[in-house]
């Protein structure tokens, strides 16, 4: 640690939290932009801290192979060289024209299959009888590490999140996408409420972010979150009483070659504006560890009302509200991160 960033930690580390975020009823109106390199210091001070997104230039990924190599010269997917690389490897597709409960329902194919149906698609004027098929959540880095597509930048390598899992060998958070105009991702926010930047190999994106608290008012009456923040549905009180307190998402186009860095709890919708490939990481440092663990504490406690009225009849009462939560698709066994880093 520099002496600059020293400084910038021990001044801001005294500030609470709740003064840095945005607050419930705000709008954000536009979001920083960083053209060039600049000290992680400013990139702490600005954004992890104060809990706030910003955009990445281009050049921040103009060495990367995988913009060369999986582009054509006209910046669309390169599907001849993907095809060298992946052609038998198995993905996973989620369907973007079918929901199944808040989300898209997903199967394994392999890549070869996507690309003929993404090929099919775009000369169908991207339209398709089997629907908008998204490749997301695949774990590309980890199935061909000596590939090199990329390099993380020194803002997001402080990753306690991978590091845990590179370390048991397991799993991780680093994922590709890859899909036509028109596929998109619901409303949500991260995993474990994690940070995450996202890149944009080819392709644009319209994201659509609303800062913490915001998700309250974007609740049907039964208290579910909504599945698609742009419906008309949501204009319904009765259905949506309390969609007309939210205020405006703040709404980023992404360009080609431009990273997104998206803080803790910001739930966000995401949509492709053309045909685009994109490399994100979930990731956890000590910057928002106290979210992630106010978080988990929530989603136990959660769990332990769902299944109160069994208490007294269960001397293992405690360990089963553990393994539902550990069965959910959020994992407990982050809380081990937490006490390795703590």
């Amino acid at each position: 640690m520099d002496r600059e960033m020293f400084h910038s930690c021990c001044s801001l580390v005294k500030i609470p939290r709740s003064s840095r975020q945005q607050q419930p009823g705000s709008s954000p109106h536009f979001v920083d932009y960083m053209e060039r390199a600049a000290a992680y210091s400013r990139f702490l001070r600005n954004f992890l801290l104060p809990n706030q997104p910003c955009m990445f230039s281009s050049r921040f990924t103009q060495d990367w192979s995988c913009r060369r190599n999986w582009v054509t010269e006209e910046g669309k997917p390169n599907f001849q060289k993907l095809l060298q690389e992946f052609e038998d490897t198995p993905v996973p597709v989620a369907n973007c024209s079918a929901k199944e409960y808040n989300a898209n329902p997903k199967q394994i194919m392999p890549f070869r299959e996507f690309i003929q149906y993404w090929r099919e698609y775009i000369q169908n004027g991207h339209s398709s009888p089997r629907g908008c098929l998204y490749l997301k959540d695949w774990h590309m880095q980890r199935m061909f590490p000596e590939h090199n597509t990329y390099k993380t930048p020194i803002y997001f390598s402080s990753d306690w999140l991978n590091e845990y899992w590179d370390t048991i060998e397991v799993d991780d958070y680093r994922f590709v996408y890859m899909g036509p105009k028109g596929s998109w991702t619901p409303f949500h926010a991260d995993v474990f409420r994690s940070y995450s930047w996202s890149a944009n190999i080819c392709g644009r994106k319209k994201w659509l972010l609303y800062p913490p608290g915001q998700e309250e008012f974007l609740r049907d009456c039964h208290g579910n979150l909504a599945y698609d923040v742009t419906a008309a549905a949501l204009q319904d009180k009765g259905q949506f009483p309390h969609f007309q307190e939210a205020c405006q998402p703040l709404e980023i186009i992404q360009e080609a070659g431009e990273i997104i860095f998206v803080p803790s709890g910001w739930h966000h919708q995401v949509y492709n504006l053309e045909d685009t490939i994109s490399i994100n990481h979930n990731w956890l440092n000590g910057c928002n560890l106290d979210v992630m663990w106010q978080f988990l504490q929530e989603e136990l406690s959660s769990v332990q009302k769902e299944i109160e009225e069994w208490r007294d009849t269960m001397d293992t009462w405690h360990q089963h509200c553990q393994k539902h939560l550990n069965d959910s698709p959020e994992p407990l066994e982050t809380t081990e991160l937490l006490e390795k880093n703590t």
